[in-house]
């Protein structure tokens, strides 16, 4: 088995509750669980099950992926405090990933060289994550960095007769419904996250980008 696996991947970024084994760079076991806020109750149970499928112990993993946003607020920081406990008593290393990189990569492996192609994931009601990449060989780079763009800009962007993927309800978005699962964030953390393995848990963070503010009823 490689040095670099296995890898425990979790993915909460979203309402997909989504835990992962990757055995080797082709070969995973992962269960999902779909079902708004339902990470706090599911995720350990859905941690030590996917273990025990795979045949995995702790000790025995490399390192534990897990999304670092942007994505949900609370999702996000349940699945970073879960693994921040389980990694720190099985002296593991974890693999911060970008939700949306590992999105990307997943969705470049459907196109072309050289296709350039944006992401836009719903951030509120009212506001989006956009960013632009671009096909490479190996991997995709990043044209245009994340930004939070309104509805407007999200309409301009439909105007340009790009390669649009994502999460927003509008029938203009051009893509396959491709879901970001624990699997993808395991993937990406295999291929591209070495440099970004860490045992200093504390200063982890999630990336929400996007400023919580919290809503009063009136």
């Amino acid at each position: 088995m490689n040095s670099h696996l296995p890898i425990l991947a979790v993915e909460t970024s979203g309402e997909l509750c989504s835990v992962s084994v990757l055995l080797d760079e082709n070969n995973f076991v992962e269960l999902n669980y779909l079902q708004k806020h339902i990470h706090s109750q599911k995720l350990f149970d859905m941690i030590d099950s996917i273990l025990k499928i795979s045949n995995i112990e702790l000790k025995q993993l490399h390192s534990i992926a897990v999304s670092i946003g942007p994505g949900s607020f609370t999702g996000l920081r349940i699945g970073l405090a879960a693994v921040k406990g389980i990694a720190f008593g099985a002296d593991l290393p974890i693999i911060p990933v970008p939700t949306l990189e590992a999105a990307a990569f997943h969705i470049s492996g459907y196109l072309l060289v050289n296709t350039k192609f944006s992401l836009v994931y719903s951030a509120s009601n009212d506001d989006f994550y956009f960013t632009k990449y671009i096909k490479k060989e190996d991997n995709v780079e990043i044209l245009q960095n994340l930004q939070l763009i309104d509805l407007k800009m999200l309409e301009n962007l439909y105007n340009e007769n790009e390669f649009i993927y994502g999460n927003v309800k509008n029938d203009k978005i051009l893509r396959t419904e491709i879901e970001l699962t624990a699997s993808k964030i395991g993937r990406w953390a295999y291929l591209f996250g070495n440099d970004l393995l860490t045992f200093n848990y504390d200063y982890l963070e999630p990336n929400y980008f996007k400023k919580f503010i919290a809503k009063v009823k009136q």
